[in-house]
């Protein structure tokens, strides 16, 4: 409001340099596009996120099948905790075991992988995810885990393009006013000499 104030403030002001009119205009330009671009920006690279997260998910249940693993025996290693990136937060990875399991071709696997199990005893069972070659590999990103990711990732995009538009209108308001010294110290160059002088005009 303020800046729609001050350009209707210098239409007719006498004191009015075309500095001023451009400095006033720029910013009405650059609130309009904080208003309206920056959000639209923001909107459309959460979108674009969000579609190339769900073709990741969509070639992970490609690539990954899920399975069951049998416990076979209790492994030396001891409970595990392991930081997830992709649902940020630490998860219980129970304890190790030595298992088997099947792979999407039907063969048999046997290693030691972590059980989700608080005591695994021999023949218990839990599912496990595994590539096309049988082995255990993380599961598919969920979709809220995919959403959150392209909200933060449009925020950001909103963000940087706010900064983008703020620093350009920095720029040219910096521009200006290094022009208007240079208009002044022009005009005083003129009149600097004959200053105070009589007859001079001054």
């Amino acid at each position: 409001m303020r800046t729609v104030t001050g350009l209707w403030r210098w239409r007719r002001n006498p004191l009015r340099r075309g500095t001023d009119l451009i400095e006033a205009w720029v910013a009405l330009a650059a609130v309009a596009l904080l208003a309206v671009a920056v959000p639209a920006v923001g909107w459309f690279g959460g979108r674009a996120v969000d579609a190339s997260m769900r073709q990741t998910i969509g070639r992970q249940h490609e690539q990954r099948h899920r399975t069951t693993a049998v416990v076979v025996r209790g492994s030396a290693d001891h409970h595990v905790r392991a930081f997830d990136a992709e649902s940020a937060r630490e998860h219980d990875l129970g304890r190790r075991v030595i298992a088997n399991w099947r792979a999407a071709d039907g063969s048999t696997h046997t290693g030691t992988i972590s059980a989700p199990l608080r005591e695994p005893h021999p023949g218990d069972t839990f599912p496990i995810w595994a590539d096309h070659r049988g082995r255990p590999v993380k599961g598919p990103m969920s979709t809220e885990t995919a959403h959150l990711h392209a909200v933060l990732a449009g925020f950001g995009i909103a963000v940087l393009a706010a900064g983008l538009v703020e620093c350009a209108r920095r720029l040219v308001v910096r521009h200006l006013v290094r022009r208007r010294y240079e208009r002044l110290d022009e005009a005083w160059a003129e009149a600097g000499p004959d200053w105070g002088r009589t007859g001079a005009g001054s």
